[in-house]
C-alpha cells in the first residue's frame, strides 16, 4: 500500500500516540503475545500448503490455501534486462510504487537493491558512482501478478545495498551496509579495497522516474553519515529522516538526519542537514540490546554527530592506517562519547503517523559485556521491535522474541491494514510471518527452494517485503547470490489482514 494510505489506516490504531501502544497500536499483537511462551513445533508450518509457481509449475513456496505466486528475475540462470543489464544477484531491500496501466489494469514500479560486496565492476549501462563496485538498484515495471513489463538499471557502482525506504515524494533511498573504500583496510572478508575508486557507506536517493542514461549518477548524502546503513524512513511532520545501523560486531545506533530544506516541498533530500544519534535521557550508553520487559519506555534526546563523513589514511602497501574496524565505528563512537545508546543490529523500519518502528535482529537476552563480538555478533537475543514517538520523544519496547520458534531474527518489516509482515533472517528454515492486530501470529510463506541441481536452499533469507499500493500483492525477494523476486497474491482478508 502507499505510504499515505498506510498512514491513514494505521492512524485508526495510533491516534493515541505512544500512550496507545500498550492497548491499540499496530504492534499491539506483538506486545500481547510476548509472554515467553514457546510455539509448538507443529505450529511452525501450520496453515501452509505447497503451491506451484505460476512461472513454471515448480513448488518454491508453501503458502496459505487460496494463494498464488509467480517468481521472476531468477538469477540462477543469466537474466538480461531491457537496457542490456546482466542482472546481479543478492536481491535485497525493495520499495513498491504506483505505475501506469497495462491493458486497463494497474501496474507497479519496484525499486530493488542488490547487496553485492567487493569490487567486481559496476553493472548496467548507466554512469556508475564507483566503476569498481558491484552493487546498486534495478527498477522493475510489473503487473500485480509478477509479469515483468520493463526493467533497467537505476543506480550502479554502489556497494552492499541492503535495505532502504520509500519516500512520500516518489523516491527510494537505498543504503550501503559497509564503510569500504580505498581509504580503509579490508573488511570481514579480508579482501583488499585497493580496487575501489571511491569511499562507501552512504545513502543514495533513487527517483521512481529515473530511466534516462543521461541522468546524473547517484550522489551520496554524505551529511547523513558514513556507517553501516541498513534502512531509512521519513516522518513528514518533523521533516526528519530516521536511519538504522546494522553493525554486526559492535553496538549499533539509531540516527536522525534533518535536511536543511523540506523535501516535501523540494521533492528530494538535500546534503546540507545535520545528523544526530539517539541517547536515553539520564543514562549514558544505555544497553538497549539487552532484554527489556514489554512496554518499557524511555525519554530520549539526540546528540550531534560533528563529523558524519570522514576519510581514512590506510596504506595498502605498508598495511598501516585506518582499519575497517576503526572506520565502521568512526561515526557511532562520536555519539557514544556523548552517551548515545547501544543497540544490537538495527534493521528494518517503517514510520507512520509520527511513530517509527524498527527491528533489532539480535536484541534481547543478557546485556553484552564487551564492545566487540566479531564471531557471534553484538547481541544475545532472537530479536526486538522498538517504537520511537517523534512527538513525545520517547522510545518503547513493544516486542521481544522469547525463542527462535516464535520469531527468529526479525529483519524487514512491512504492513497491510494494521497487520505486520515480518521477514525472518534465521540460521535454519526461513519464513514470512504476520502478526495480526488480534495478537495471533500467522504464517504467510515458507521457503522451499531447491537449486536446479537439487541443492537445498531453504536457509536462503526473505528480504525486501513490500505491498503494491492497492494492497493486492506482496512483493518479496530471496537474498542470495542466486536471487529472485516473488509476487504473492490471494485472499488476504481470509487471514484477517
Amino acid at each position: 500500500m502507499s505510504l499515505q494510505s498506510s498512514a491513514v489506516e494505521r492512524r485508526t490504531v495510533l491516534k493515541g500516540g505512544l500512550a496507545a501502544l500498550a492497548v491499540g497500536g499496530p504492534f499491539a499483537g506483538f506486545v500481547s503475545s510476548a509472554t515467553g511462551a514457546t510455539v509448538p513445533a507443529a505450529a511452525v508450518t501450520a496453515g501452509l500448503v505447497p503451491v506451484p509457481d505460476q512461472r513454471d509449475g515448480k513448488v518454491r513456496l508453501h503458502l496459505p490455501e487460496g494463494f498464488k505466486y509467480r517468481s521472476f528475475h531468477d538469477t540462477e540462470s543469466p537474466v538480461v534486462l531491457a537496457d542490456g543489464t546482466t542482472l546481479p544477484g543478492r536481491h535485497d531491500g525493495m520499495g513498491a510504487f504506483a505505475g501506469g496501466r497495462h491493458r486497463g489494469d494497474p501496474t507497479v514500479v519496484l525499486i530493488r537493491n542488490h547487496e553485492v560486496n567487493g569490487s567486481p565492476g559496476a553493472f548496467g549501462p548507466r554512469e556508475p558512482y564507483d566503476s569498481a563496485a558491484g552493487g546498486g538498484t534495478t527498477t522493475v515495471h510489473t503487473t500485480l501478478e509478477g509479469e515483468v513489463l520493463d526493467a533497467f538499471t537505476s543506480l550502479s557502482g554502489t556497494m552492499m545495498n541492503c535495505s532502504g525506504g520509500r519516500m512520500p515524494w516518489g523516491a527510494w533511498v537505498t543504503c550501503e551496509e559497509t564503510v569500504n573504500g580505498p581509504d580503509v583496510g579490508p573488511d570481514f572478508t579480508g579482501a583488499p579495497n585497493t580496487g575501489l575508486q571511491k569511499p562507501h557507506g552512504y545513502v543514495f536517493e533513487v527517483p521512481v522516474g529515473r530511466r534516462s542514461l543521461g541522468d546524473a549518477p547517484g550522489k551520496p548524502l554524505t551529511r547523513a553519515g558514513r556507517f553501516a546503513h541498513e534502512a531509512v524512513s521519513f516522518d513528514p511532520d518533523s521533516g526528519a529522516l530516521y536511519l538504522t545501523e546494522d553493525n554486526f560486531a559492535f553496538p549499533s545506533g539509531f540516527y536522525r538526519y534533518t535536511p536543511k530544506n523540506d523535501p516535501m516541498r523540494t521533492g528530494k533530500l538535500d546534503n546540507k542537514g545535520r545528523l544526530e544519534m539517539l541517547k536515553v535521557k539520564g543514562t549514558d550508553n544505555a544497553h538497549l540490546e539487552a532484554s527489556h520487559p514489554r512496554g518499557t519506555t524511555y525519554d530520549v534526546e539526540w546528540v550531534p554527530i560533528a563529523e558524519p563523513d570522514f576519510r581514512g589514511d590506510y596504506d595498502p602497501v605498508a598495511k598501516t592506517g585506518m582499519t575497517n574496524d576503526q572506520a565502521i565505528v568512526h561515526t557511532s563512537s562520536q555519539g557514544w562519547e556523548q552517551g548515545a545508546a547501544y543497540f544490537s543490529r538495527l534493521e528494518g523500519q517503517v514510520c507512520d503517523d509520527g511513530v517509527v518502528f524498527f527491528t533489532s535482529t539480535q536484541g534481547g537476552g543478557p546485556a553484552e559485556t564487551v564492545m566487540q563480538d566479531s564471531a557471534g555478533g553484538y547481541g544475545n537475543g532472537r530479536g526486538q521491535i522498538w517504537a520511537y514517538d517523534t512527538r513525545a520523544e520517547t522510545l518503547t519496547m513493544v516486542y521481544e522474541s522469547p525463542d527462535p520458534d516464535t520469531l527468529d531474527f526479525p529483519d524487514n518489516v512491512t504492513s497491510r491494514n494494521g497487520t505486520i509482515v515480518v521477514c525472518e533472517d534465521g540460521s535454519n528454515d526461513n519464513y514470512i510471518r504476520a502478526l495480526r492486530p488480534d495478537g495471533e501470529l500467522i504464517n504467510i510463506a515458507w521457503n522451499q527452494l531447491t537449486s536446479s541441481t537439487g541443492a537445498d536452499r531453504t536457509e536462503d533469507e526473505f528480504a525486501g517485503s513490500t505491498f503494491s499500493p492497492d494492497g493486492h500483492t506482496l512483493f518479496v525477494n530471496i537474498q542470495s547470490s542466486k536471487g529472485m523476486t516473488f509476487a504473492i497474491w490471494g485472499p488476504w482478508e481470509s487471514l484477517g489482514m
